[in-house]
Formats: C-alpha cells, structure tokens, sequence
C-alpha cells in the first residue's frame, strides 16, 4: 500500500493543456484531445487514441462505452441497449450504477445511521459531478483528469486516464485524499457492470487469477428458488455449491435459467499482479483488467440472470469480499487471513493503479489461463487452445 502524507505528492505528470493557461496563450496551445458527445442520452467526454475510444460521463465519472476502433459492430462489454430491442427501455443502462464505475469511499448499503446523516448505497463519487480539470496529448500519450468532492465523507477523489497510441490499454490511477484529522478505514470497489450482448448465455465466460471463494450468506433468502447457490459456503473458483448438491459452473451464465448470486474470489496471494478476463466466444471480445494485487484482494461477482434476458454481471475488484457496510467490515476484519478494508490516515492520500484492455480476441481462444505483464507487453494465454494474445503495454502497472 502505497500512504502519501499532506504535502508529499504522488508523481502525476504535469499537464499543460489549455485548461491551466490564461488567455493569452490559449492559441498557443494544442488543441484538447477529448471531445464532448452524448451517448445513451448521457453526457459524456470521449477519450480515444487509435485503437480505443473510452465514453465518461462526467456525472458520476462512469466508463459508460468502450468501443474498438473501426470495429463495424460496435459492441462494448457495458451493453448495447440498441442491439437488444426485445428487452425494454425501462430496463436498460438506467441510473448511475452502468458502465464501469467506482464505489468510493463506501461499497454496499450505509448502515441506518449513515443512511439517515444522507450517505447512499456504494458511497458518494458515482453520484457527484466530477470536474474535467486537465487534458493533454505529448508524444504518443493521451492524459485526461478528473477530480471529484466527497462532502459528506469529506474525502477527495482524483482520477488520471492515460493512453498511449498504439495500444489497446486504458491506464487508471486514483487517489483517495482524506480532510479530516483521524485515521479511519476505506471500502473502495471498481465495478465494471456488464451487459448484452457482449454479455451472453453460455458464451461468455469469465476468469480470474484466484481459486479460494466463498458464497454470499442472505439472511432471510434460504429457500428462494431464484437463488441456487448455497449460502456462506467455501469453494474453489468457479464450480460453487449448488442448494441442491449439485455444482454450479460460474464462468458462464446458464442457458435459459432465471436466477441470481453473489461471490467472492481472493486473488492469489503470490501474484503482486491480478487479473480478471471476460471473453465472449462466439462474437470474438476479450475484456480484461490488471490490478495490484494489495489494493484489491477480493474479486466480487455478482450475476443477475432475469427472464427478460437483459442479463447483468458485476465483476467487482475491491478492497472487500462482498459489497456491505463499512462497520460489518471493521468487525469482520479478515477473511481467508487476508483484511477487508484499507486505512486512510488522516489528511493523508492513498492510491490505486489498474489497467484494462478490450481487444478481439483469437478465433479458437475459450478461456483465458493467465495474463501476464512482462517487457512492456500484456501476454494472454489460453494453454488447452494453444493460443497466445500479446499487446503492446508500454506504462508500468
């Protein structure tokens, strides 16, 4: 974990773009390398190079679109509502909670005192209007940041885009940065929430760099026929315990079933580096992130498979095992031996780095066994097909 005191800053590049300058030098100046749109009938900023172009909303600062370029079918992991008629609007990429967005500081329901002091379920950043406060291109390198106000939790949250021509790699880092003057504890989720028809039936699966799971225990629900998964039990990633006995395959979402479930995975102790893969098989989309492993421990996965066939799953890289608040954390404290929040120390910041990548994926590759970062490259491996992916990762995770 990587702790900044007030006054000792993390190394962010200084960015010179017309934002920071006054008048008289704005001609000077490159132009911006974003540019304003509507998607989904959101505002958005668009962030691209050549390979990529990234939709953030400035309300909530979700990552509402990613979409290959000169791709003629267009499809983003976060959902294509235009492709799916069948389902209703109503239905589809409503709220703040689309796209992938971040779940700081909070990540679950407040407890009823928070809820009462105005605090919302998955914390304040996704809710609030994140200010587009510098955008810069130099050399091959696009640079975008944002930074957003916590009042209630008085925290600020930075976040910096990075992309590089060239490659099929969007970098994120963030900072946390506590106003107050005592420690407290942090619940911090990054949660890509995915969606059709990238999302589909049997054809998408998913993979982690993590074995050692666990079900999510609903107090109440026992019995609920839409949900098959037996709860609070150990389990090695991704065959759960079934109600019934029966194993569950979790990779890919069931053919024709109705039903809903909540997991969580550590990521492998010994890997500095995690990742989590979802590869549609039949349409050819590989998306992937890799994170640092002491950041976020815990992979979420939340699956909801409705009969209307809008299906929905949370691929949820976190500080914690499950999606609850802060003080049933504190007082869980550790799971599988490993802690289930991190520190903010007061007037201080921490910090988070990740990277995703979106790319078409080898005809043949049906899963993903590793991914690894090795000589500024991102190598994807599905050993049974004996297919191998390698693109070009130039910035340091």
């Amino acid at each position: 974990m990587r702790i900044f005191p007030q006054g000792v800053g993390i190394w962010i590049p200084v960015l010179t773009g017309a934002l920071f300058c006054s008048s008289a030098f704005v001609h000077a100046q490159a132009p911006s390398p974003v540019k304003e749109a509507t998607v989904y009938k959101r505002a958005v900023v668009l962030v691209a190079n050549d390979k990529l172009e990234v939709a953030v909303v400035p309300k909530g600062g979700s990552m509402l679109r990613i979409l290959i370029q000169g791709d003629h079918e267009g499809l983003s992991p976060f959902g294509n509502p235009e492709m799916v008629p069948q389902v209703p609007e109503r239905r589809k990429l409503q709220g703040p909670m689309v796209g992938h967005f971040v779940c700081v500081d909070g990540f679950g329901s407040p407890s009823a005192a928070e809820h009462e002091a105005g605090l919302s379920m998955h914390g304040e950043a996704y809710l609030e209007s994140w200010k587009l406060v510098a955008s810069e291109k130099q050399g091959a390198t696009t640079t975008v940041k944002f930074n957003v106000g916590l009042p209630l939790l008085q925290e600020a949250f930075t976040r910096v885009l990075r992309m590089v021509d060239g490659e099929s790699v969007l970098y994120v880092d963030s900072e946390l940065e506590s106003q107050v003057a005592f420690d407290r504890t942090v619940n911090w989720g990054e949660h890509p929430f995915l969606y059709p028809p990238f999302l589909e039936a049997e054809k998408t699966v998913v993979d982690m760099s993590g074995t050692r799971a666990k079900t999510r225990s609903y107090p109440g629900e026992r019995g609920n026929p839409r949900m098959p998964l037996a709860q609070g039990q150990d389990f090695t990633w991704p065959m759960a315990p079934g109600v019934n006995g029966t194993p569950v395959d979790l990779r890919a979402a069931p053919a024709k079933a109705t039903w809903m479930g909540h997991t969580t995975t550590l990521m492998e102790p010994s890997r500095p580096l995690a990742y989590v893969t979802v590869l549609n098989t039949a349409r050819h989309y590989l998306l992937g992130y890799v994170f640092r492993r002491e950041e976020f421990p815990w992979v979420q996965n939340y699956m909801s498979y409705p009969a209307d066939g809008w299906l929905a799953r949370g691929l949820e890289f976190a500080t914690q095992p499950f999606d609850q608040p802060r003080r049933e954390m504190v007082e869980l404290n550790r799971m599988f031996d490993t802690p289930v929040y991190r520190w903010l120390p007061a007037k201080s910041k921490i910090a988070s780095r990740f990277l995703l990548f979106y790319v078409r994926s080898p005809e043949g590759m049906s899963r993903v066994d590793d991914v690894r970062l090795e000589n500024g490259r991102i190598v994807v491996e599905d050993r049974a097909a004996g297919k191998t992916l390698t693109l070009a990762a130039s910035l340091r995770l």
